[in-house]
């Protein structure tokens, strides 16, 4: 199972004493060596340098996307750890989990504590665009992989691009590319903002703004709100007022889940504007229900009733959680299964390798066919435009979609044409 870390404590305001401080000094210096050593010994033996393989989730395990990612993605992981038979090169596969509680200080100081001094070989996912953020950027220094399937801000694969990290899963671009199109092109040509106050929200209007505007809609204002808002009536007036045909939803777990059900018991959708949630998961449409959420396009990379692959793998994760999985989740499985293989492949676990092999091997399995990763670490696969269904459409417990259309991978996310990731303008030259 795997391991959950304690979380960090800061001891800066208890005012230590100077001889604490002096043996907290003596000891930053020591681990400061330990880690020089350890760094030299890898760049000269790049293969595997102990028994282990170190894999490593920093997550939402508490607050506003503990739901969509949380224990169902180090469950989902586990499991792909344990499918590949729990080791890899003769080496025991270990799992760390961590909560960063939504802060990114704390998900970068676990992320450069666990590749300093915890010898983990990759972290396979950070849930939340501004934590992601933060610790792609001790990735880069620390030259480790870093793979994500929960945060969605499509900067990760597009500026801020880096040879050692894969988007997996989605992207903002992908959802308001495939959303935004679908509900302007049904007649939703005016469209009201309601955006989580962060990059990720930003983002996702950005995305949804420029493809409202380019098959000929309007943008008449939007809303920002904080992160794990309870309230969101002076918002929902604020789209009221604005008689907007289509009210965006760019944020999330929680936060989309309480709009939602607000914006129904206000009555905003029973006069006349329509609802467009621009990042939902399936346990968002669970907690909300079928009678409020019914009608609602979204996009998602991924729906346990799609085949039998699908239900197959999501019946054993049902069977652990007693829920279903949604895109992340699977995602996380997916992306820790495939780099387990690259790390097969390629005999080692040294990142450049590794990384090498992940964008050299097509991905093929229930999550996704003939996935590929691109030179920007951008995963290219199909994405899938729902419909929530009606509550007399629905027969079992999860069954709350139809599919409206497949968008092949090409189409579905940014064409590397408008990518202003500098691998793209490296590969190019």
């Amino acid at each position: 199972m795997p391991r959950i870390c304690p979380q960090q404590r800061s001891t800066l305001s208890r005012n230590p004493s100077p001889r604490p401080r002096l043996a907290a000094l003596t000891a930053a210096l020591a681990l400061a060596g330990a880690a020089f050593t350890a760094t030299a010994s890898a760049q000269t033996a790049p293969a595997i340098s102990d028994d282990i393989v170190r894999l490593g989730l920093i997550l939402d395990m508490s607050g506003v996307y503990a739901d969509v990612t949380g224990k169902g993605s180090a469950t989902a992981a586990q499991m792909a750890i344990d499918d590949f038979g729990g080791t890899v090169l003769g080496k025991k596969i270990d799992l760390l989990v961590a909560d960063h509680q939504n802060k990114a200080d704390i998900a970068a100081a676990r992320a450069r504590e666990w590749y300093d001094t915890q010898k983990v070989d990759a972290v396979m996912d950070v849930a939340g665009s501004a934590p992601a953020l933060a610790v792609l950027e001790v990735a880069r220094e620390k030259k480790k992989i870093v793979v994500f399937s929960g945060p969605g801000t499509e900067r990760i694969s597009n500026d801020l691009c880096s040879p050692y990290s894969v988007h997996y899963t989605y992207d903002t671009w992908s959802l308001a590319n495939t959303t935004a199109r679908a509900v302007v092109d049904r007649g939703g040509k005016s469209w009201y903002f309601l955006t989580a106050d962060y990059a990720f929200g930003h983002t996702l209007q950005a995305s949804a703004t420029e493809v409202v505007k380019a098959r000929g809609g309007t943008v008449l204002g939007a809303a920002r709100h904080p992160l794990g808002s309870s309230d969101f009536a002076s918002y929902l007036l604020q789209a009221q007022s604005s008689r907007a045909q289509v009210v965006g939803l760019a944020n999330a777990g929680g936060d989309t889940v309480n709009a939602i059900k607000a914006a129904s018991e206000f009555g905003l959708t029973q006069g006349g504007q329509k609802m467009a949630g621009l990042l939902l998961y399936i346990n968002d449409i669970h907690a909300i229900g079928l009678e409020a959420a019914s009608g609602l396009m979204l996009t998602e990379a991924f729906y346990w009733d799609m085949n039998d692959q699908t239900r197959a793998w999501s019946q054993r994760y049902y069977d652990k959680l007693k829920k279903m999985p949604n895109m992340s989740q699977a995602g996380t499985y997916s992306s820790v299964m495939h780099y387990l293989k690259a790390v097969q492949a390629a005999g080692t676990d040294a990142p450049d390798a590794v990384m090498k092999q992940m964008k050299a091997m097509p991905i093929n399995d229930f999550f996704a066919t003939n996935g590929r990763i691109r030179e920007d670490g951008r995963m290219v696969h199909d994405m899938y435009l729902f419909e929530v269904k009606k509550p007399s459409e629905s027969k079992r417990p999860w069954d709350y979609y139809n599919l409206v259309a497949t968008v092949p991978g090409d189409e579905a996310f940014m064409p590397l044409s408008k990518s202003t990731c500098p691998l793209v303008k490296t590969a190019a030259k």
